[in-house]
């Protein structure tokens, strides 16, 4: 037996927790986005609009009035307790900074309905370190998504040891309906099997330029030519946006933490975040 999740809140609004709204909305699902101000809002409302138009390019029958409608469907909001006040699933997509989720964990499982289950999308924090913030360990566990959700649709499902079986077979039937291929991971990795993959090989790309082997140029067209991949590494970063690996790389160890201080003075700190900001390793025209 299932749980049946019709409401779904998505708390962050940023590349990939528009994309995940957006793909629940257009399944038909009654979809709430929060986040922490108006400008965020502001632009969550583009970014569902653009998706729209992105959809109706990429995806077999989506035409103009189903994606626009989703985008129009979509309720925003500033209010954490208004968000969450009627939601059978949370799924959470906020910076991957532990203190942030552990904040936002502490005030969810006070607002939040005790039927209410939460799914992390976090991209290398075990939901082991979140389980205890979150005053529902049993309906707690892992969702993570890969960035172009409509196009590659893998999401990875990994609960703790506390994770009732009940509830991960729901999220497991739930990716599914939502037009995801569920990854059932049976026991906890960082990185889950995608990121497991692909966070060794971006930084890998990052280590070249840092250390001054060669221009990001360079490292993706070796890559393209010597495997046949449509993008390199260092492309690859620039669609993620660069706080995303920054976030990621502080929570390593010695090396990683120089690779994150080398990111955050030369692009971070100067605004160079990557394709949402116009530049990162590459410039983009408007």
């Amino acid at each position: 037996m299932t749980i049946a999740f019709r409401k779904v809140t998505v708390l962050g609004t940023g590349v990939l927790g528009s994309q995940i709204a957006f793909q629940t909305a257009y399944h038909g699902f009654d979809v709430t986005s929060y986040d922490i101000d108006d400008k965020a809002i502001a632009a969550a409302r583009t970014r569902f609009d653009e998706l729209a138009k992105t959809y109706q390019a990429e995806v077999n029958g989506a035409d103009t009035a189903k994606t626009e409608a989703t985008a129009a469907g979509i309720t925003l909001t500033t209010d954490l307790a208004a968000a969450v006040a009627d939601a059978d699933l949370v799924v959470e997509a906020v910076p991957e900074v532990l203190s942030i989720k552990r904040d936002l964990y502490t005030k969810l499982g006070g607002l939040a309905p005790e039927r209410t289950v939460f799914a992390t999308n976090s991209s290398t924090l075990l939901p082991s370190d979140m389980a205890g913030f979150t005053g529902r360990a049993d309906r707690f566990l892992a969702l993570h998504f890969a960035n172009h959700v409509w196009k590659f649709n893998t999401a990875e499902v990994m609960g703790t040891p506390e994770t009732d079986p009940e509830v991960f077979a729901s999220v497991v039937k739930f990716a599914s309906d939502i037009g995801m291929v569920p990854i059932e991971l049976h026991k906890e990795k960082a990185g889950y099997v995608l990121n497991s993959l692909l966070v060794p090989f971006l930084n890998a790309g990052m280590g070249l330029v840092a250390g001054g082997y060669a221009e990001p140029k360079a490292v993706d067209e070796t890559w393209r030519i010597g495997t046949g991949a449509p993008m390199g590494p260092m492309q690859i970063l620039d669609i993620v946006g660069l706080t995303t690996p920054y976030n990621i790389l502080t929570n390593g160890g010695p090396e990683e933490q120089k690779l994150a201080d080398w990111l955050k003075q030369n692009y971070i700190d100067k605004g160079k975040l990557g394709l949402s900001t116009g530049e990162g390793f590459y410039r983009y025209d408007s």
